[in-house]
C-alpha cells in the first residue's frame, strides 16, 4: 500500500465514524418523534375518553355531536362537556405537564433524581403564597403573584441553607434543606388556617390544599395560563443549554457557560409553572418526582427530549389519575391522594434502586 493510500484511508477513517455516529443520533431522534406521536395520540384518546365519562355518562354519538358545531346534543349535554368537563380535562393536561417539566428542570439543574417542586420546598412555599390570597380575599392574578413570590423564596432559602462556605452545593444538603424548608412553609400554612374565618374561608382553604380540580372553569384557566405557559417557553427554550448547566460549576465555566444566568432562570421558569399550577388547583404533590423520572428510565437522560417527553406524559399522568378520581367512588377523591398512593410506593423503590443519597 503507498504512502497516498494509507493517507486516504486514514483520512475517511474519522468521516466513517462522523457518519455513524450521525446515523445513530438520526435514528435515536427518530423513534423519539415515533414515541412521541404514540403519547401524544394517547393522551388526545383519553381526553376525549375523559369527556364522556363520569356520574352522568354521555354515549360516543352524543360526545361528538357536543363537539361539533354542526349537531346539537342538546343543552343539558353541551353544558356538561363544555362547562364542566373540558376545563377540568385542559386543568389537567396542564397541571401535569407543568408539575412534570418543573420536576424534570429541578431535576437536571441539581443532578438529582430526587429533586422535585415539591421535595426541594417549592410547592409548599407556593401553596402558602396562594393560602395566604386567598385568606385577603385577593384576586386570582395576586393569589398568583404571591404563590410566584413564595416560590422563589422557597428556592433561595434551599440554597442559602444548602451551600456550603467553600461555594458548593451537596446533593444530600439540597434534600435535606427542601425538607427543612418544606416544614417551616408547612407550618405557616397552618399558622394561616388557624387565623382562618371558620365558617368561610377554613372549608375552602383546606379542601384547596388536598389539591383538587373541582370547579375549574376556562376563566380559571385564562387566569393561570400566561404565567404557565411563560415557565414553560423558558425551560423549553432552555433545554438545549440545560445539559451544560448540570455541569460542574468550574468546567462550564471553562468552556464560556454563563451557567448562573442559565440556572437562574431555569429555577424562575420551573417556579413560574409550579406557582401557576399549585394557584389553579392546590397542592399536588409527585407528578414532578414520579414522571420525569419515569421518563429518563425510558427515554435517557439528554434534557433536550426529556422535557417536552416529561410534559407529554405528565398531561397524561394526571388527565387519567383525575378521570379516576371522579369517577371510582360516588363521591370524589382528591387528586393528590391517588398521586400520593402511585408516588410513594414508587419512591420506596427509587431509593432501594439507588441505595439511598449520595452526596
Amino acid at each position: 500500500m503507498t504512502t497516498a493510500d494509507s493517507s486516504a484511508n486514514s483520512s475517511s477513517a474519522p468521516a466513517r465514524t462522523l457518519s455513524a455516529s450521525a446515523l445513530r443520533d438520526r435514528l435515536a431522534r427518530g423513534r423519539f418523534l415515533r414515541a412521541m406521536a404514540v403519547l401524544a395520540l394517547v393522551t388526545i384518546a383519553a381526553s376525549v375518553a375523559a369527556l364522556a365519562v363520569g356520574r352522568f355518562p354521555i354515549g360516543a354519538e352524543k360526545l361528538f355531536a357536543a363537539l361539533s358545531p354542526w349537531d346539537d346534543a342538546g343543552r343539558m349535554i353541551e353544558n356538561v362537556v363544555w362547562n364542566v368537563r373540558a376545563p377540568r380535562v385542559v386543568l389537567a393536561l396542564l397541571a401535569g405537564a407543568g408539575l412534570a417539566m418543573a420536576g424534570a428542570a429541578f431535576q437536571a439543574l441539581f443532578s438529582n433524581p430526587l429533586a422535585a417542586p415539591d421535595t426541594l420546598g417549592v410547592a409548599t412555599g407556593a401553596s402558602f403564597g396562594a393560602v395566604l390570597g386567598i385568606l385577603l380575599s385577593a384576586g386570582a392574578l395576586l393569589v398568583q403573584s404571591l404563590a410566584l413570590v413564595f416560590g422563589l423564596a422557597a428556592v433561595a432559602l434551599v440554597m442559602l441553607i444548602a451551600r456550603r462556605r467553600d461555594g458548593g452545593t451537596p446533593i444530600l444538603m439540597i434534600v435535606l434543606s427542601g425538607i427543612v424548608v418544606g416544614s417551616f412553609f408547612t407550618a405557616l400554612v397552618s399558622l394561616v388556617k388557624f387565623v382562618a374565618d371558620p365558617q368561610d374561608v377554613l372549608p375552602a382553604v383546606t379542601f384547596w390544599l388536598m389539591g383538587s380540580l373541582t370547579g375549574a372553569s376556562f376563566s380559571t384557566l385564562a387566569a393561570g395560563f400566561p404565567m404557565a405557559a411563560l415557565g414553560a417557553a423558558v425551560l423549553l427554550l432552555l433545554r438545549w443549554r440545560l445539559n451544560a448547566a448540570a455541569l460542574p460549576e468550574d468546567e462550564a465555566k471553562s468552556l464560556g457557560i454563563p451557567v448562573g444566568r442559565i440556572r437562574a432562570a431555569v429555577i424562575l421558569g420551573a417556579t413560574m409553572l409550579t406557582a401557576s399550577v399549585v394557584s389553579m388547583c392546590g397542592l399536588i404533590g409527585w407528578v414532578g418526582l414520579l414522571v420525569p423520572h419515569a421518563v429518563r428510565m425510558a427515554a435517557g437522560a439528554d434534557n433536550r427530549r426529556v422535557l417536552p417527553a416529561s410534559a407529554l406524559a405528565g398531561a397524561l399522568f394526571m388527565l387519567l389519575v383525575d378521570t379516576a378520581a371522579r369517577t371510582m367512588t360516588a363521591g370524589e377523591v382528591p387528586v393528590s391522594i391517588l398521586t400520593a398512593l402511585v408516588g410513594a410506593p414508587f419512591f420506596i423503590h427509587l431509593l432501594r434502586r439507588t441505595g439511598g443519597l449520595t452526596g
